[in-house]
């Protein structure tokens, strides 16, 4: 993307890919429920081993190269440890990465409690999971897809805050959900709002983490996907842990993940706003 787009165009690009991203998990829970009620889990992986295979031929054939211009320096260790270094000294792609990290954390804690939380102790049967699973994530679908046109005229930074302040919101309503009641509607419709805080702030907060690189844009993309990585490992260890007896280890971390995200946004905007103007 970094190749080929740059600025709110970027990120509008991204957007849209997000929310053609979005339609996978709006419909492969209720597939997977489906698959499970009516040939047993094993089915689900023989699907998986065949989209694999569709996916590994339509790239072959026909994903083109978008890099304009090789590298000038050589292929190895030392130039990719060299890339990281020069991007990690960035405290404007930093910020960038804090908020790519907190935001995908919070989708993570949903994801690592939800099958739990909803079937264990909502009793959802493995095909209304699904349908659950999937309500919520038409959340991150809508938030893509007004990601596409809000980043046009709002630009990447207030796109950020807009989807910063539902990630807040979804977050504190999942806290409410859980200590108001027993049932599973406003869990699934506070988290639905995370997610689409996350449709707009995912495609701007990485189009704005690859922006000064040009000629790194492949090392910075692989240092955000590690953080991504990164945060849904811990929060989903830190959420397997605690799962119990209620729905507060997936409420908890969304809520301080929302908010945390909120304050790395109102505390670097004048970091960026900076960089962003010394780019032109």
């Amino acid at each position: 993307m970094r190749d080929l787009y740059e600025g709110a165009r970027a990120g509008r690009e991204l957007a849209l890919m997000g929310a053609i991203f979005a339609l996978a998990p709006v419909i492969a829970p209720t597939v997977g429920g489906v698959l499970q009620s009516a040939f047993g889990w094993r089915a689900n992986f023989g699907v998986l081993a065949l989209i694999g295979v569709a996916a590994v031929l339509l790239v072959w054939r026909l994903l083109p190269e978008t890099l304009r211009a090789r590298a000038a320096d050589p292929p190895g260790v030392a130039a990719m440890l060299a890339a990281y270094r020069e991007i990690l000294r960035s405290r404007v792609f930093l910020a960038y990465l804090s908020l790519i990290a907190a935001s995908f954390g919070g989708v993570f804690a949903w994801i690592s409690a939800s099958s739990f939380v909803l079937q264990e102790l909502y009793g959802l049967t493995p095909l209304w999971f699904g349908f659950a699973f999937a309500t919520a994530s038409l959340g991150f679908l809508t938030g893509s897809v007004l990601a596409t046109r809000a980043v046009m005229r709002l630009g990447l930074d207030r796109t950020i805050g807009l989807g910063a302040i539902l990630l807040a919101l979804g977050g504190l309503g999942s806290l409410a959900a859980v200590w108001l009641g027993d049932s599973v509607v406003p869990i699934v419709a506070a988290v639905a709002l995370y997610a689409c805080g996350m449709g707009l702030v995912q495609p701007q907060t990485i189009a704005g983490a690859l922006m000064p690189f040009p000629h790194r844009a492949g090392a910075a993309s692989s240092l955000v996907g590690v953080a991504q990585m990164g945060s849904a490992t811990l929060v989903g260890i830190a959420v397997g842990l605690a799962l119990g007896a209620s729905a507060w280890p997936l409420a908890v971390p969304l809520a301080a993940l929302g908010l945390l995200t909120l304050l790395i946004w109102v505390t670097t905007r004048e970091l960026r706003a900076k960089a962003r103007d010394a780019r032109g």
